[in-house]
């Protein structure tokens, strides 16, 4: 065989081996061989991120970034993993320096406070004494409701003070246990700090920090401090340990930069998707960063391949949690004479109880809602409330009891049938795909100039070329610029001269023309 056969045979097999072993659509790049495909996607709108970052198949977050030179407090929001951040967070500071972990509502989070008050009008108040104090009682509090030893040695502190505010974070990294989400770490904390809310000296406002933001909106939601138990005698010994605390906690009185009483403790981040601001990160026009307190206790070795300002940044992330043998904390308002006493009822449920279904009319995928109206629509019922709709499709009749549920897994992309009868306690219907039109990964489905925003390879984030670029409109003719070629008057005259052509060579014969055809293709 020739050398161009055996050339062309091999290109033939390559041709077939690409053909069986197709190229990835598109090429994801990897930080290090252990990491997952790359995910690095912007989005103009929190909820967007968060659906999208709830559908995806790897394990990424949501954050919130502000930029310079934008109006104040509009953010952008940006789906990463952690290990791909923190590469792009030390490689490109000056674009990734503001940036705040999101909170999605109903996450699993750790313990964490965000102190602070005006230096200025708390003149010669010790703010790492108030602190220490704080850490102390809350460590005991954790002891007494919930049987978890702490210390200042389990919380990471993190410092961004300045000559006019005390500015403190402190993430709780303790020994597996955590809280169901941050609503009941609040219900938690304004328990524990009740007797300082019902100070009857002061209306104490409770602190909003304008840079840690819960929503699209921005609107921070603050709970407020229920009154004294009723039926209190002022010589009982309820009312006696209330006073003890009420002065044990007077500590955490401070005033704000109008001279009003405020809370040293900011209640008004314990809400659903809440901005919390990372560690090395300062607020936007200003230069303070969080940074690691020169008081902080907190020391965490190193996992492997992992570096000692990584490690610190890992344990800052409120949300950073290994669910292997987690408590799940809670603190629900309870219903019982508990009530009259410490305003809560604290308890703690493992990852893998059932526990109880919560109730809501809708969830926060609408487009899903609508698609399993379809699925328990029967005979012109529409049942909304799952829990009243007892067809099964293992016993393939109605229970006469029992309901069932329809189970929607957004990261496979399909749903399935579950039942509550203790002889279908096993059962699980076979997965049925969600129509393509109200899967996530369709909707986000984002080639890079689809997105808002781009990270170029200096770590700029500017807007995308198609979120600059404006919208087609169609013309009328009269209205279209006119061509390169000519004017008006050149098409005129290239009209009349086709008309005086076409009406010359009508005594041309088919053969001739098709001899000159054949005589311009030899040449």
């Amino acid at each position: 065989m020739s050398k161009w056969g055996e050339r062309l045979k091999k290109v033939e097999q390559l041709a077939q081996s690409f053909q069986l072993n197709p190229l990835a659509e598109q090429y994801k790049p990897r930080l290090w061989p252990c990491q997952p495909s790359s995910i690095w996607k912007l989005f103009p709108r929190q909820s967007m991120a968060i659906s999208f970052a709830q559908s995806c198949k790897e394990t990424v977050h949501v954050f919130a970034l502000e930029k310079e030179k934008t109006s104040l407090g509009q953010r952008i929001f940006l789906v990463t993993s952690y290990s791909e951040l923190w590469h792009y967070y030390r490689t490109y500071p000056q674009s990734l320096m503001h940036c705040y972990e999101v909170i999605p509502e109903g996450a699993v989070c750790k313990l964490y406070f965000d102190l602070e008050f005006h230096k200025p009008s708390n003149q010669g108040t010790d703010g790492i004494s108030m602190m220490s104090s704080l850490i102390q009682y809350v460590c005991d509090k954790l002891m007494e409701v919930y049987g978890i030893e702490c210390s200042a040695k389990n919380i990471l502190n993190l410092d961004s003070s300045t000559d006019d505010k005390f500015s403190r974070h402190l993430i709780f990294n303790l020994q597996n246990a955590v809280f169901k989400d941050n609503l009941h770490m609040g219900r938690f904390i304004h328990s524990i700090l009740q007797s300082v809310l019902n100070t009857p000296k002061s209306s104490l406002s409770v602190g909003i920090n304008s840079e840690e933001k819960n929503s699209d909106t921005g609107t921070p939601a603050v709970s407020e401090g229920t009154a004294a138990a009723a039926g209190e005698t002022s010589g009982s010994p309820e009312a006696k340990r209330r006073k003890q605390e009420e002065k044990d906690l007077s500590f955490l009185q401070v005033k704000n930069k109008d001279g009003q009483p405020c809370l040293f403790v900011d209640l008004g981040v314990y809400t659903k998707n809440r901005n919390f601001r990372l560690y090395k990160s300062s607020k936007v026009g200003k230069n303070a960063a969080f940074t690691v307190a020169d008081d902080n206790k907190f020391i965490q070795r190193p996992a492997k391949g992992i570096s000692a300002e990584e490690s610190v940044f890992l344990a800052s992330l409120v949300c950073n949690i290994s669910f292997t043998g987690q408590r799940i904390l809670t603190s629900d308002k309870s219903e019982t004479k508990k009530s009259k006493t410490s305003g809560a009822d604290c308890q703690q449920e493992s990852p893998t109880d059932p526990g109880s279904l919560s109730g809501y009319l809708s969830s926060p995928y609408p487009e899903v809602d609508s698609f399993v109206l379809t699925v328990v629509k029967k005979d012109g019922l529409v049942v909304y409330d799952i829990a009243k709709y007892r067809w099964c499709a293992n016993v393939e009749r109605f229970h006469k009891s029992n309901n069932i549920m329809i189970v929607v897994d957004l990261k496979d992309e399909a749903w399935y049938q579950k039942c509550h009868d203790t002889e279908c306690r096993n059962f699980r219907s076979s997965s049925y795909p969600l129509p393509q039109e109200i899967c996530v990964s369709y909707i986000m489905t984002l080639d890079e100039e689809d997105q808002a925003y781009l990270m170029d390879d200096a770590g700029n984030i500017e807007p995308s070329q198609a979120s600059n670029r404006a919208p087609q409109r169609t013309a009328c003719p009269e209205q279209e610029p006119a061509d390169g070629w000519g004017d008006g008057k050149d098409d005129q005259d290239y009209l009349e001269s086709l008309d005086d052509f076409e009406q010359k060579s009508v005594d041309i014969s088919d053969q001739l023309l098709l001899k000159c055809m054949a005589d311009f293709d030899s040449e």
